[in-house]
């Protein structure tokens, strides 16, 4: 397929990634890399540099908190969380996919019928 068609925007769907991601309970940074991953919408793991850029806006924004886990062996980690705003959030970027879906789809039955 041509690079042309569908574009790549690899951060795109980065900000509801991690909102979902973060559904399933508070995690860590790198943790949150590979399951980002498994959305599909990247094409292998996100960059570290840019996980870690939306997860600051979002914690500035209010959508997510952190802080930081002193427990076990090594150096602290930072600890993330969904907040109610950022659920709030995930729910308005799960509708804006529902329409878009249904706009392709839409598209789609007008090239099928030629």
């Amino acid at each position: 397929m041509s690079k042309k068609v569908g574009g790549e925007k690899r951060q795109r769907y980065m900000q509801p990634s991690l909102l979902m991601a973060l559904r399933e309970g508070p995690n860590y940074g790198y943790p949150l890399i590979s399951a980002i991953s498994e959305y599909g919408f990247l094409s292998g793991d996100a960059p570290p540099g840019m996980v870690y850029r939306h997860l600051r806006q979002m914690d500035e924004e209010g959508l997510v908190t952190s802080s930081w886990d002193n427990e076990g062996d090594g150096p602290a980690k930072r600890v993330y969380s969904i907040t109610p705003e950022g659920e709030e959030v995930l729910e308005m970027w799960i509708q804006h996919m529902e329409q878009q879906r249904d706009r392709l789809d839409a598209f789609i039955a007008f090239y099928r019928r030629g």
